[in-house]
């Protein structure tokens, strides 16, 4: 199955040639990304990857990433948070008939990540709430890659914040 998601990266300064970047990318496995550098000392990796799973094809890129550019820290992997109107583009309805439906369904819609003028959700939560009501026409590899980027951005940020502390940190509160 093909499966389609973007990896973000913190580059070191000494990897800023950008033809560089791309050959140690190539011959390190990566030749199914589309390379993107908008910001300086940023880098976007879009796969399409062929796998047996979502889990397989991340974990191969990761690790494709890794031996092009051992240095490179990981910012975020996506699909993971979004908008409304991300999710409605996905099943192929409009932002006004998402927005309904969470409305009309407060008590079970999926918790916003964050909530403000621009709600974000975990896109994984969301599918599968549509997926149990049924009559939403979506690709099923996006929820399988969905439901990685969460695990990956959970992880990559319990080994920051253990970074950050050291490993020894209690919570505040018990949530």
């Amino acid at each position: 199955m093909e499966y389609i998601f973007t990896l973000k990266y913190q580059l070191r300064d000494h990897d800023s040639d950008l033809d560089a970047l791309v050959e140690r990318l190539g011959a390190a496995g990566c030749d199914d990304a589309l390379i993107g550098v908008g910001q300086p000392g940023r880098l976007a990796l879009e796969f399409t990857r062929d796998a047996d799973s979502a889990t397989e094809a991340v974990r191969t890129a990761l690790a494709d990433v890794k031996s092009a550019i051992p240095t490179a820290r990981l910012i975020e992997m996506s699909p993971d948070l979004v908008g409304l109107t991300d999710v409605a583009d996905i099943v192929c309805i409009s932002r006004q008939a998402m927005r309904k439906l969470m409305l009309a369904h407060r008590a079970t819609f999926p918790l916003p990540v964050h909530e403000g003028s621009a709600s974000l959700w975990h896109l994984a939560e969301v599918l599968d709430w549509l997926k149990t009501r049924g009559g939403y026409e979506f690709d099923a590899g996006v929820l399988e890659a969905a439901r990685i980027a969460i695990e990956v951005n959970i992880e990559k940020e319990v080994k920051r914040h253990h970074a950050l502390h050291q490993g020894g940190f209690d919570l505040p509160l018990r949530l």
